[in-house]
Formats: structure tokens, sequence, C-alpha cells
């Protein structure tokens, strides 16, 4: 059974720093393409972060390149975001999500539809 877990997030002043942890089950993340996405309320889920499997290429969003770094650790099988400099508008529910159906990440990688996989969500609150 295909499962992602996330843990990491909480509550932090502006320009902190937290690391969120996705723990994948039921498949090799190296595999795999895993994205990073967030929700803010009242906002559509958007794509901030993508790393592609077998040391595939990594994508941010425009809104946190220079602050936030995706990662992964084979042996643990779980991605990794650090997310460094935190602003208030940082604030969000974030997700991670695998597409284990190749490469439509290298296109689409911001795009949630291509993600066949979801974890529950941990809150990520930045007060400012």
């Amino acid at each position: 059974e295909v499962q992602l877990v996330e843990s990491g997030g909480g509550l932090v002043q502006a320009g902190g720093s937290l690391r969120l942890s996705c723990a994948a089950s039921g498949f090799t993340v190296d595999d795999y393409a895993i994205g990073w996405f967030r929700q803010a309320p009242g906002k559509e889920r958007e794509g901030v972060s993508c790393i592609g499997g077998r040391g595939g290429r990594t994508y941010y969003a425009d809104s946190v390149k220079g602050r936030f770094t995706i990662s992964s650790d084979n042996a643990k099988n779980t991605v990794y975001l650090q997310m460094n400099s935190l602003k208030a508008e940082d604030t969000a529910v974030y997700y991670c999500a695998a597409d284990l159906q190749g490469a439509r990440y290298e296109h689409w990688w911001n795009r949630a539809p291509i993600y066949d996989y979801w974890g529950q969500g941990t809150q990520v609150t930045v007060s400012s």
C-alpha cells in the first residue's frame, strides 16, 4: 500500500526555519517524483517544489527560490523540504505527493492532477 506521511510543521517566527519530512512507503522515492504543495485558507493548492527520481532535476516556485531546498534520503525513503527565511505568506498546510506514472512531472511538476498519491498534510504557521 502506498502511503505518504508528512511531519515537521509547526509555529515559527518570521525569518525562522523548519524542515518538513515526507516519509514514503509502498514504493521507492528514488524511482519517482515527489512534489510539495501548500494550501492557505481560501486559496488554491500551490506547487512549491519537486524532486525527480534517480538524480532528476529539482523544481521550485518563484516565491520560494533561494529560501527552500528539496532533498531526498533514499536510505530512509524520505523526501525533505528545508524552509529558511520563512515569511508570513508561507503559512499554509503543506502536502507531499507522488507521481508514480513516469515523467509527467518534468513538464507539469506544479500541477496537482499529475500526482497519484497524497499525504495528509502538515500545518506551517509563520508569525510576523
